[in-house]
């Protein structure tokens, strides 16, 4: 059954059929295959998508749009600016920092790239190339799911069902920063290689504590939020709620730049990628349904076993697997279709749930860069209306980049774990 779920998924997919409903096929293929009560495909999906946690997935989608819409970019960019422009390839660094600024916002890449690419994109194709420029905001913009709040750590913590939010927001935190860094760094390089020239305001302190004293109320809400999910005074989906909240006063208030007329187009855009989500979600619980009632888990445990016993193997050949599935698998679907499958089999090893997560996501991050189907590809390459092929060349140093970093991560848990641990996950 499982094989023949897997082969309609698989076909459907390769013929273009969206990958929500190629899994809904296939579950239905299921169904009739192994002659479960029809009832049982309409109950699976309406059960998957009743849950309060997924209810965090729009509100901070919206926030989000809210916090873009009311005029938090320029800020991120002046205080960027202040802080790394003057230096060489700074207008690239500046992106960088805008990045790690708005993704502890928005928790999305996709909305990081299409709001860098509005903002930085113009500047980014005349000081150096259009595939540079959009290459890096590419890369960047894959700090998104990686500094808290994370949409994606949030599908992890739910379809997983044994790992905390907050725990995967904390352990996004250092990694995060580490990887911001790193990108800032390859791209100083490449900047002083091919002789980019010098952009931006001569640094002075003045400068910086004007540009922070202006961005304090943006860097202010991930810290209430994030703060209160970690510290348990709210769950991750009020959090998001106040950061919708946030946002408005915000945007209405204190930068004054959101309009009546924003309220639609933001809670259209994140209406239209929560219905994508939540359709991935509801097609997929029929399939992994039928997937652990045939038992494939501890099929797959008991397989691997046969391999190795060693818990850095495994993961070692899970994070190789995933690097295979994120070229070719959208971010969402992947989560849907391998975490039911891949952590019950971890956690037989022992290994960390926070640990092992992060991982995963991260991995499945990088898997929107690569080609090629990395949706942040397709997405940059309509900012700047240049071909996909163009910006693989320039996005290949940033694609090791990441991966060599995932690999320091597994090869040391504590700088994922350190910061879970002191807040007491």
């Amino acid at each position: 059954m499982s094989l023949t779920m897997l082969a309609v998924f698989t076909v459907l997919a390769v013929i273009g059929m969206p990958l929500a409903f190629a899994l809904g096929w296939a579950g239905l293929a299921g169904v009739v295959l192994g002659g479960f009560p029809m009832e049982q495909l309409a109950g699976k999906m309406v059960y998957a998508l009743d849950s309060f946690p997924l209810m965090a997935i729009p509100l901070f989608m919206l926030a989000g749009q809210l916090m873009v819409r009311g005029g938090i970019m320029e800020r991120l960019i002046e205080l960027a600016d202040a802080v790394v422009g003057r230096v060489t390839g700074g207008l690239g660094l500046v992106t960088v920092g805008s990045a790690m600024g708005l993704s502890s916002v928005s928790g999305s890449s996709v909305a990081d790239a299409t709001a860098l690419g509005a903002t930085l994109g113009p500047s980014l194709g005349k000081s150096y190339s259009k595939a540079f420029g959009a290459a890096l905001v590419a890369s960047a913009s894959n700090l998104g799911p990686i500094i808290p709040p994370s949409i994606g750590m949030i599908v992890y913590a739910v379809v997983a069902g044994d790992v905390s939010v907050g725990a995967l927001f904390m352990a996004g935190v250092v990694p995060g920063v580490l990887l911001g860094v790193g990108t800032m760094v390859l791209c100083s390089l490449i900047a002083r290689r091919r002789g980019y020239p010098i952009s931006g305001h001569a640094f002075t302190w003045a400068r910086v504590g004007k540009e922070l004293r202006r961005s304090f109320i943006v860097f202010l809400m991930p810290v209430l939020v994030v703060g209160g999910i970690v510290g348990g005074v709210f769950t991750a989906t009020e959090g998001a709620a106040i950061a919708v909240a946030y946002a408005l006063v915000i945007g209405f208030f204190i930068t004054k730049k959101l309009r009546v007329s924003d309220l639609g187009p933001a809670l259209l855009n994140a209406g239209i990628i929560t219905a994508v989500v939540g359709a991935l979600i509801a097609f997929s619980s029929q399939v992994t349904y039928l997937l652990t009632a045939e038992m494939v888990a501890p099929q797959v445990a008991e397989w691997l076993t046969t391999l190795t016993e060693n818990p850095l193997v495994f993961t070692f050949l899970v994070m190789l697997a995933l690097v295979l599935i994120g070229m070719v698998m959208e971010a969402n679907a992947a989560y849907l279709m391998l975490v039911p499958i891949i952590a019950p089999v971890a956690a037989t090893y022992g290994i960390d749930p926070v640990y092992f997560g992060f991982l995963v996501v991260m991995n499945i991050t990088i898997g929107g860069i690569t080609p090629p189907v990395g949706i942040l590809l397709i997405v940059t390459s309509g900012i700047w209306r240049i071909k996909v092929t163009d910006i693989i060349k320039e996005i290949t140093p940033f694609i090791l980049l990441q991966y060599g970093l995932l690999f320091l991560f597994m090869l040391f848990p504590e700088i994922i774990l350190f910061l879970p641990r002191l807040v007491g996950y």
